[in-house]
C-alpha cells in the first residue's frame, strides 16, 4: 500500500507543485511541498505495521528533522546567487545535517520542548532568509521539466523511505522529514530559471514549514492516548488552521 502511494503521490505532488510554481511563482511551490506528504504517510504506515508508540516517535523525530529542512532553506537562499545548483545542494544537505545532529538532545524529551525549540530556530532562519525578487523565465520552459522532476522525486522518496525504518522511529522521522520535494524543486528551478527562482521555492518552504510542524506535535501528543485515526485527523485539521494563516502571510510578501 506504501509502494503504491509513493509511486501515485509523488509525482502528482511534484508535478502539482511545479505547476503552482509556474501559475503563482516559486514561493508557492515550495509552500506547497512544505506539507507532510512524504513524512506524514511515512509515519501512518509506521503507526499502522509498529503500533501507536513507534509512529509517536517517528513523528516526534520528525519534528526535529523539520528543523534540518529550514537550515536546508536557509542555506540554499544564501547561495544562490553566489554558486551552481550542485555545489548549493550539497550545502543545503550539509545544512541540514548540522540541524538534525544539532536537535538530537531535544527529540528524546517533552515534545512541547522540542516543539518550542525547532519552532524558535525555524522563526529565526526565516527572518535570516535572504530576500528573493521573483522574475519569470525568459521562455518557456523544455517539454521534459515537469516530467523530470515527477522521476526523480519519487526515485528519492524511494530510496530515503527504504532506509528510514532500519533506523528506529526517531532518526526514521528525522530521515522521513529530509527535503525531498524541494529540493527537486529548488533545483529545476535553479538550473533552469535562474537563483532568484530557486530562493522563492526555499522562501516558500520556510513559511509553509509552521503548519508541517504543528500537524507533528498534535500527532506525537494524541496518538497513544486517542488513537491513529483520531491523531491523524486532528493533525490534518491544525495543519490546514495554520497553512492558511501562514498562505495569507507568504501571498502579502
Amino acid at each position: 500500500m506504501l509502494l503504491l502511494l509513493k509511486l501515485t503521490l509523488t509525482p502528482i505532488l511534484i508535478g502539482g507543485a511545479s505547476l503552482a510554481a509556474r501559475r503563482w511563482g516559486p514561493s508557492i511551490g515550495g509552500w506547497i511541498v512544505a506539507l507532510p506528504l512524504t513524512s506524514g504517510p511515512v509515519a501512518l504506515y509506521l503507526a499502522l505495521d509498529r503500533g501507536a508508540v513507534f509512529a509517536a516517535g517517528t513523528a516526534e523525530g520528525s519534528i526535529g528533522g523539520l528543523l534540518g529542512d529550514a537550515a536546508f532553506a536557509l542555506a540554499y537562499g544564501w547561495l544562490a546567487r553566489r554558486g551552481s545548483w550542485p555545489g548549493v545542494t550539497l550545502c543545503g544537505f550539509a545544512a541540514f545535517g548540522v540541524a538534525a545532529v544539532a536537535v538530537q538532545p531535544f527529540v528524546s524529551g517533552p515534545p512541547i520542548v522540542l516543539f518550542a525549540v525547532v519552532a524558535a530556530a525555524m522563526a529565526a532562519c526565516l527572518r535570516l532568509a535572504p530576500a528573493a525578487t521573483e522574475t519569470r523565465p525568459a521562455g518557456p520552459l523544455p517539454a521534459w521539466d515537469i516530467p523530470a522532476r515527477m522521476v526523480v522525486g519519487t526515485t528519492m522518496v524511494l530510496a530515503v523511505t527504504a532506509v528510514a525504518p532500519i533506523l528506529g522511529p526517531q532518526l526514521s522521522g528525522i530521515l522521513a522529514a529530509f527535503p525531498i520535494y524541494v529540493t527537486v524543486l529548488a533545483i529545476f528551478a535553479h538550473r533552469l530559471e535562474g537563483p532568484e527562482q530557486a530562493m522563492g521555492v526555499a522562501r516558500g518552504l520556510q513559511v509553509g514549514l509552521f503548519g508541517t510542524i504543528t500537524f507533528f506535535l498534535v500527532v506525537t501528543s494524541t496518538m497513544v492516548p486517542w488513537g491513529i485515526a483520531p491523531a491523524f485527523a486532528l493533525g490534518l485539521l491544525a495543519t490546514a488552521a495554520v497553512q492558511a494563516v501562514s498562505l495569507g502571510v507568504l501571498r502579502a510578501a
